[in-house]
């Protein structure tokens, strides 16, 4: 508990220094150059029909759009009224935002992309997607899995509980959930006086984000795991760190498991090899606690923050490698500036504090191609797909630069 108490200190000192660091204005205009130079080669790739990516998964189409919300350009609204305009065709009757594939493996994962059209809504059409988002609200909740003694109980997956693809839950698909309905609250209070308002049961969700950080000294764990956050719990004799999710580049997941159980058996020597966090995950668990109104100073909170220091890299995605890495610079970028601290406590005594904002988009800045683009050669979660990679790099600049809050 010594090192935890020495963290929230830490951490809580630099709550109370605030946003007082600014970014330079070296690294704001590059930053901003870079933005508009990935902008203009997202607009150049969107299909006439509005979609990026592919059609069957409306969430591919949601990220670049979500992307474009804050340009301003003229050209770059009405790339963003195209993409609107086929998120909301995608809108089915009990009012999921998804595409119905006949027999495509893995479903139509329904709560996923509901998830991140509803957060891409809210930002690129709120006022003309109140009724739409309202619908999307009341599908989502009807998706929580509930009425389970621990494991999944609270938590969300691809599908709909009672779908026969379900799978269980997943903390990034929970993530994707909790901040998707975080945003959106705001429509409820125009939602007509005979309708029931809706909302998922937040005491779950939360009781579902705690069960997946790994609490110092648990069981079975590795103390360096101590205040990371696993994928999932066990499934199938896989551990969480090595199922694919779909939400980081809309695949099939399940299509790869037959590689991976190989990969499990080499590293833990049997069926059930050791559970272990990773960083993509760790600031989803963290996003997740933050848009779920746990404090900053609540131990859990402070732990991920202790975790989210010690593996502190960005040549990697702590505990994949190359795999993700683009998916772990947004959602580190998004949960540190929903934290609002421009840095993080140093790795060791006497060091300076993470100037994470700096440090982020310099390493970003750094990986961007001459056409404005950037891919991943790994491309797990589909990561070489240049239109979700580059979205992904332009809001980790956006969020770096406090254009989202």
């Amino acid at each position: 508990m010594k090192a935890l108490h020495i963290a929230c200190a830490s951490v809580v000192a630099l709550f109370a220094a605030g946003a007082a660091a600014q970014t330079p204005g070296s690294i704001e205009a590059r930053a901003k150059a870079g933005i508009s130079k990935g902008l203009d080669w997202l607009v150049s790739k969107q299909q006439t029909n509005g979609v990026w990516s592919s059609a069957q998964n409306p969430a591919l189409t949601a990220m670049p759009a979500w992307v474009l919300s804050k340009s301003g350009l003229e050209r770059d609204a009405a790339a963003v009224a195209k993409a609107v305009a086929h998120i909301k065709s995608c809108v089915q009757e009990d009012g999921g935002i998804y595409v119905v594939v006949p027999g495509r493996r893995g479903g139509s994962y329904g709560t996923y992309n509901t998830a991140i059209c509803m957060t891409a809504l809210h930002y690129c059409d709120p006022v003309g997607s109140v009724r739409i988002l309202q619908k999307a609200r009341e599908y989502v909740a009807s998706t929580q899995l509930t009425g389970e003694e621990g494991g999944n109980n609270g938590g969300f997956g691809y599908e709909a509980a009672s779908s026969p693809r379900a799978g269980g839950a997943d903390l990034n698909n929970s993530a994707w959930v909790i901040s998707a309905m975080a945003l959106t609250a705001g429509v409820e209070e125009s939602r007509p006086v005979d309708e029931k308002r809706a909302d998922i049961d937040w005491e779950a969700a939360l009781g579902y984000v705690d069960r997946m950080q790994v609490k110092a000294g648990a069981k079975g764990a590795d103390p360096d795991d101590a205040g990371g956050f696993l994928y999932r719990l066990p499934d199938r004799g896989l551990p969480s760190s090595t199922i694919p999710a779909a939400p980081q580049g809309g695949a099939d997941a399940r299509s790869q498991i037959s590689n991976l159980t190989s990969v499990a058996m080499q590293r833990g020597g049997g069926t059930r090899p050791p559970l272990r966090s990773y960083g993509s995950i760790t600031y989803s668990g963290l996003l997740s606690m933050l848009y779920a109104r746990v404090g900053r100073d609540d131990p859990r909170v402070v732990s991920a923050i202790d975790y989210a220091r010690r593996h502190w890299t960005l040549s990697e995605n702590p505990g994949q490698g190359q795999q993700g890495i683009y998916f772990y610079y947004t959602i580190m970028a998004r949960a540190l500036s929903l934290l609002d601290v421009d840095a993080l406590p140093p790795v060791k005594d006497g060091d300076a504090p993470i100037a994470w904002r700096d440090e982020l988009i310099e390493k970003v800045l750094s990986l961007q191609k001459e056409d404005g683009s950037w891919v991943n050669d790994n491309n797990r979660w589909f990561e070489n797909d240049s239109v979700l990679t580059t979205s992904y790099a332009i809001l980790t600049l956006e969020y770096a630069m406090r254009m989202f809050m």
